[in-house]
């Protein structure tokens, strides 16, 4: 669920709201500063300590979390709401009744944890406290931050040995996180979490290679709270309050300065007259929207509400024009700069550059806008379409000369990565300039700075549901490193495939998609990567070891390879059914059913499948990703990897798209379509000889007559 950017109304939580957006965006920018400040000096924990930060983080996430909740619409009560509440029910019990041999909780302990689970988890099958529960959330949020930062030296000692009340406060942040999560993204999440809860608490029962030791809640609570990097405000919640923050507030402040239309009307420009003009604006759109957004369902919503008329005009299907809107809007997921929250989690646990996952998505994202791009200009000329143009008011040529300055912003983040500066940096810097240009040109100028304080609210608004997204993963990641659950799965996955890497990716993308049919991508990679990429890492390397590459090249390229994909599939979950946030978000806009859109933008996706899934079967299928081959192979053999590879998949993208079109210079006979499919599917194969038997036969269905 994507929360609108909607203007607060004007009353005193619709002004405590707002007030509270902007405070937390003017306290993440003016961290970028502090160094350069007298404060510095001053050694102020809040400002200085890593730990802390993160906890004032996710205090305002609390804080403006609930405060926009207060405004949406009541939950129904699901089967998700039951789950959910009764699983709660767990770690509550455990709080109540501890074992003799556990943390003694005195009663004020028990009474402040059930009143912060009431606050959590009443709402979900009493929807009517739900505003209340909101508003009382508020003070409640404040009190683990308060004791964090009155206790933080000694907290770090009494991880294993928590004190009674460092309890309380963990169980009670615990539940306040997974309340505003269930508020903002619905159940499954906070299902998730609470499951590995209770496998924690009950290993002993779990049948077979799962059974372990239990471990006392005590425990599980003070390593959540009390732990610097494997806790609550561990290095994952670290990505929203040191990364993502920074990413959406530029997002917010070019919604606000109205810079998103002109980012949009560039993508206009690009194009001309042509019964494709509609899918073309649209792929170009959504890779310019995700420069600055990295939000793929409300990219998906602009760009839908952009093209709209251009695909009417034109006479699309509906549900081909939504599909294609929908597809193309989780672009934005995997496209560089901002990429999604997935890249920065994966600069944290991987300690690699941002910089190195940016190159890595180039390729990805290339062939995501060209299945895109062919499956549109096949699916025109197939349905004889009108022509369209769009319209902006001067020549095309001119629109994308006036206002080519948009980029600027893009353009000085990845010079300010390249030249070693801290992620933070560039996109605070990048935010200033973008409210420069628009200042500077008076035909997108703002009037007065209230945009401004807009933009800021706006941004950190956006940041809500992904934040508080961010910092739930924290805890499964927490849970498993507890329960050593991530060894026993990779064995497991192991036996299953009889090692092999083919078995083992194709389990391990099936088990990707699941999850994230209704998980956000975040939590999907965070689940995976935990729990899969172990073995995956170590076949994959043993694989590409036996193609010639030294031990400690293999591993790396393998490790590489391994995240890439499991970011890719997490991302892939966004667009797949039933769930498919970006296809309901087009089909609000097109007014469409949301699960037939998503088995369109399936359709249309259909390649997007493959290039994922073969990132890993070979030493050459990582060439798509580039950087593995260049830290792994000589420039000349590197080179003529990644050609040979760009060039065979992404002839496979084409035929592939003109199979699910039925169309190539003429419309294709079933059979036709079935075959060219098949070639299509050879050309992804890392195999030279394959992929040019593959493609001489595929011409023969681009002929004007029979094959």
């Amino acid at each position: 669920m994507e929360l609108e950017a909607k203007a607060p109304p004007p009353t005193l939580i619709g002004r405590l709201t707002q007030a509270v957006l902007v405070l937390g965006a003017l306290y993440s920018l003016y961290l970028v500063l502090h160094p350069f400040t007298p404060l510095a000096r001053q050694e102020i924990p809040i400002l200085d300590i890593v730990q802390l930060q993160r906890s004032t983080h996710v205090l305002f996430l609390l804080l403006g979390g609930f405060l926009v909740a207060y405004a949406l619409p009541e939950r129904k009560r699901t089967l998700g709401a039951w789950v959910y509440f009764l699983l709660t029910l767990i770690p509550l019990y455990h709080l109540l009744f501890p074992p003799p041999t556990g943390t003694p909780l005195p009663g004020s302990v028990k009474a402040v944890g059930l009143l912060y689970w009431a606050v959590a988890a009443l709402p979900a099958l009493l929807p009517r406290l739900s505003r209340a529960s909101n508003l009382l959330a508020l003070p409640l949020a404040l009190l683990p931050t308060l004791y964090q930062l009155r206790y933080f030296e000694e907290l770090v000692y009494r991880a294993v040995l928590p004190e009674p009340w460092d309890v309380g406060m963990s169980f009670g942040l615990i539940m306040l996180v997974l309340g505003v999560v269930y508020r903002l993204l619905g159940p499954v999440m906070p299902v998730l979490i609470l499951f590995f809860f209770a496998y924690n608490l009950y290993a002993d029962r779990f049948p077979g290679a799962f059974q372990g030791t239990p471990q006392p809640l005590d425990l599980l609570l003070g390593k959540t709270f009390n732990e610097t990097e494997a806790g609550i405000y561990g290095l994952i919640t670290g990505v929203s309050a040191k990364y993502l923050v920074y990413f959406t507030l530029l997002s917010g402040m070019i919604a606000a300065l109205g810079l998103g239309k002109v980012v949009a009307n560039m993508a206009l420009a690009l194009v001309g007259k042509h019964p494709a003009t509609p899918g073309r604006v649209t792929g170009i759109a959504s890779v310019f929207m995700g420069m600055f957004s990295g939000s793929g369902a409300a990219d998906t919503q602009f760009v839908a509400a952009l093209t709209k008329p251009l695909y009417e005009r034109a006479g699309y299907d509906r549900l081909i024009a939504a599909g294609l809107v929908a597809t193309a809007g989780t672009i934005a997921l995997i496209t560089p700069p901002v990429l999604g929250s997935i890249a920065f989690i994966m600069v944290e646990i991987l300690q690699i550059s941002l910089l190195k996952v940016i190159v890595m998505a180039i390729g990805p994202a290339l062939l995501y806008l060209t299945t895109v791009l062919a499956f549109n200009e096949f699916y025109a000329r197939k349905a004889g379409l009108a022509p369209v143009a769009p319209e902006l008011g001067m020549s095309r040529r001119v629109y994308a000369l006036r206002y080519s300055y948009i980029f600027l912003p893009i353009l000085l983040i990845v010079a300010m990565l390249y030249l070693g500066y801290e992620v933070r940096t560039a996109a605070s810097l990048a935010l200033v300039l973008c409210v420069a240009v628009a200042y500077r040109d008076p035909t997108v100028r703002p009037k007065g700075i209230a945009p401004i304080f807009q933009g800021l609210a706006e941004g950190f608004r956006t940041l809500l549901p992904i934040g508080t997204a961010v910092t739930a993963a924290n805890l499964i990641f927490a849970n498993m490193v507890i329960s050593g659950l991530p060894s026993k799965f990779s064995q497991l996955l192991q036996q299953v495939s009889g090692e092999s890497l083919l078995l083992a990716t194709l389990i391990t993308a099936v088990f990707s998609l699941v999850p994230g049919m209704r998980a956000p991508p975040t939590a999907t990679y965070v689940l995976t990567s935990a729990l899969t990429a172990p073995a995956i890492i170590g076949l994959a390397a043993k694989n590409f070891a036996a193609e010639g590459l030294s031990q400690e090249a293999a591993q790396q390229a393998a490790l590489l390879a391994t995240h890439m994909f499991l970011f890719y599939y997490a991302v892939l979950a966004d667009v797949t059914p039933p769930v498919a946030l970006s296809a309901y978000a087009a089909a609000s806009v097109f007014g469409t059913n949301p699960l037939q859109t998503g088995i369109y933008a399936a359709r249309v996706a259909l390649s997007k499948y493959l290039v994922g899934f073969f990132f890993l079967l070979a030493y050459s299928g990582t060439a798509l990703l580039i950087l593995p081959v260049l830290e792994t192979a000589p420039p000349e053999k590197a080179w003529s990897l990644i050609l040979w590879r760009f060039l065979a998949v992404g002839l496979g993208v084409v035929y592939l798209s003109a199979s699910g079109a039925g169309y190539t210079r003429r419309v294709l006979a079933r059979w036709e379509a079935w075959a060219l499919g098949v070639l299509a599917f050879l050309l992804f194969v890392p195999h030279l000889y394959l992929n040019l038997a593959a493609f001489l036969l595929g011409l023969l269905f681009f002929r004007k007559g029979r094959a």
